[in-house]
């Protein structure tokens, strides 16, 4: 089908009708649709291609929206454009009313002439009336009307071959000048010159003149490519790291496959191949000695302090304008150096010590010396002299008291503090017990005490049984009432209130109670304690 967009809705019975219809005309049985134009329309063509969009339905099967319409054709042309400066005939030999006041054309008024004002317009003088321009209505089509080149003159590009032409001329002039005015005057000078280059000239006669020869060199200097590179000078394209032919490749000085890696894509090899040779006497030491030797180190200087005079708001950019960027650059790197030294003076003028800062040579303070000394794998010397190991100006390893380790090699963790590995002695300066005063001071410590069991003291002898129970019994109760007392005594202390009669007029009370000091034994925060601040995070 064609065109369905105009059948609108159709019912149950008109779309099986339709489908048989389609069918047939494919399977050959039923004659295809005709078009506007009386052309037959392929009936294997798809939908999408054969009806036509809304704003191109006729209401009628066509393909008329697939080809190129009649308007399209003769707008379509690029160089369909505007004849400029066409005139309308010859021009009229007085003024005419409506015409231009300035020229006396009839296609424009004063206001849109494009001549130059005249003092006396052609209204007014009558003289000089131009012809009527002719207005054309050029109509074009999407691609004329997108063309940029639409409407341009190639006899115009003539002019640019005439320029340069001149200059070509002009150039060739001065420089036939300048060879006049080196030219000698001598007649003498000229025949020894002459005499002298009698041979050259027979060559110079047969091969061509040495002018012409001069000038082929001026005029391929251009297109010569530079050691080391291939430039084309038309599209400015370099090709960099290429070597001459004579010289050894990079991967062909070390043919050890482990030695410094060859990137054939940058052809960079950025490791020096020979590790043995010094860099100063290596044919080649890799592309990263040349890149931090030299002047490319201050050039990468340079060029930091472009980044970062940018980040802080000048305008310094150091491709656009080099000259400005090394003049700040070195007002910059003075400053600087004025500025230390100026800080450095009125620091030693404020705490002086300007006699510290004559300090011996590196080399010296170095201990470097000319002695060669060869170590083998495990650390051993196997030539020369070993250095001697430098000493401070304290006592190293001394050992006190019969002490067989030095202060602070131990450390205990429940405490704190440092002591000595061989006593775990705590106490500086102390006499060393050995392993007895260790197994004291692990006998002493907390979780000892804690973790052995209570012993049972037999009561003394002459002590009856009935006497015993009454002596248990009263101290049962001593401990009871001492514990009432103190937890009365802490009641007091978190409610504030302080028995202030007791107290003497005009004085305070000094002296403090058992039950207030077990109080506060049972109340101080203990800071040294390691567990003190510990928080389980996961109750």
């Amino acid at each position: 089908m064609a065109s369905s967009s105009n059948l609108g809705k159709l019912s149950r019975e008109e779309y099986r009708k339709q489908k048989d219809l389609e069918a047939a005309r494919k399977a050959g049985t039923a004659p295809a649709a005709i078009d506007s134009d009386g052309k037959a329309i392929n009936p294997h063509i798809p939908q999408y291609i054969s009806q036509a969009p809304w704003y191109l339905d006729t209401g009628a099967p066509s393909l008329g929206h697939q080809r190129l319409r009649e308007e399209d054709k003769a707008t379509d042309k690029l160089d369909n454009w505007y004849d400029r400066g066409a005139r309308a005939g010859p021009a009229a030999t007085k003024y005419r009313k409506g015409a231009c006041e300035n020229c006396g054309a009839m296609t424009h008024k004063k206001k849109d002439c494009l001549e130059r004002p005249r003092k006396k317009g052609a209204k007014y003088s009558g003289k000089d009336i131009q012809a009527d321009e002719v207005i054309q209505n050029v109509q074009v089509g999407y691609a004329a009307k997108r063309d940029r080149w639409n409407g341009y003159d190639a006899a115009e590009h003539k002019k640019v071959y005439e320029e340069y032409a001149a200059v070509e001329a002009a150039r060739q002039k001065l420089r036939e000048e300048e060879i006049d005015n080196q030219t000698t005057t001598d007649l003498s000078a000229v025949r020894k010159l002459a005499k002298a280059n009698k041979g050259e000239d027979k060559v110079d006669d047969e091969f061509g003149s040495s002018d012409e020869d001069e000038e082929d060199e001026d005029k391929y200097a251009d297109a010569a490519d530079a050691v080391g590179q291939k430039m084309d000078t038309k599209t400015r394209i370099t090709v960099r790291n290429l070597r001459i032919r004579e010289d050894t490749a990079k991967y062909l000085i070390n043919l050890d496959a482990n030695s410094a890696y060859y990137d054939p894509k940058t052809r960079s090899m950025r490791d020096a191949p020979l590790k043995d040779v010094a860099p100063e006497d290596a044919k080649f030491a890799g592309d990263n000695f040349l890149r931090y030797s030299g002047e490319a180190p201050e050039v990468q200087q340079l060029q930091l302090f472009a980044w970062q005079a940018e980040q802080r708001g000048n305008d310094i950019h150091l491709n656009a304008n080099p000259t400005q960027g090394q003049i700040l650059h070195e007002e910059f790197k003075k400053k600087k150096e004025e500025l230390r030294d100026s800080s450095k003076v009125s620091i030693l003028d404020k705490y002086g010590g300007a006699e510290y800062l004559q300090a011996a040579p590196l080399e010296l303070r170095q201990g470097q010396t000319e002695n060669y000394v060869e170590y083998s794998r495990t650390g051993q010397v196997i030539k020369g002299k070993e250095r001697a190991k430098a000493r401070s100006k304290y006592p190293e390893d001394v050992f006190i008291n019969n002490h067989t380790a030095v202060w602070g090699s131990w450390y205990d963790p429940s405490n704190g503090t440092w002591g000595y590995a061989c006593c775990h002695s705590i106490i500086h300066i102390s006499y060393c017990t050995g392993k007895a005063g260790i197994d004291a001071i692990d006998a002493s410590a907390a979780k000892a005490l804690l973790g052995s069991a209570p012993q049972s003291v037999p009561p003394p002898a002459g002590i009856l049984p009935d006497d015993q129970d009454r002596i248990a019994s009263s101290s049962t109760n001593d401990g009871k009432l001492e514990r009432k007392r103190v937890r009365e005594t802490a009641d007091d202390d978190r409610a504030g209130k302080k028995a202030k009669s007791d107290l003497p007029t005009g004085g305070a009370r000094h002296d403090v109670t058992d039950e207030e000091m077990e109080n506060y034994r049972m109340k101080r925060k203990m800071f040294d304690d390691p567990m003190a601040n510990y928080v389980d995070s996961d109750l």
